[in-house]
């Protein structure tokens, strides 16, 4: 009997980003069972980062469990994720999370969108 191996995570979570999770969670829907990042068609170099409130879960789904509460990453954008961070970044002008995807080719001036 071979033993099985877990696989690493696609996407690490910064401890700021797991915490903002867990801020979100505390506040989600009542029928919200995590937070979902995922990677639509959109801007001008083609694929943005979305992350919202997931009420179910999908069958190719990354599942990461963290401290404050599941998040999952979309299977159609795990590809173009792999060995990505996730951070929370926060200033006195803006707040967001931040990617640094070792797969991105290119993004565009605003940083809304990217290329892989």
């Amino acid at each position: 009997m071979a033993d099985t191996k877990q696989r690493p995570a696609a996407i690490t979570l910064t401890p700021a980003a797991e915490q903002r999770i867990a801020d979100l969670m505390a506040k989600a829907p009542d029928d919200a069972i995590g937070v979902k990042l995922s990677t639509p068609r959109r801007g001008c170099s083609g694929l943005a980062y979305s992350v919202d409130y997931v009420t179910e879960e999908a069958k190719f789904d990354e599942k990461i469990e963290t401290p404050g509460g599941t998040f999952y990453v979309d299977g159609a954008s795990v590809l173009y994720l792999v060995g990505s961070i996730m951070d929370w970044k926060e200033d006195d002008f803006a707040a967001g999370f931040v990617f640094d995807n070792p797969n991105a080719t290119g993004a565009c001036g605003c940083g809304e969108s990217f290329t892989v």
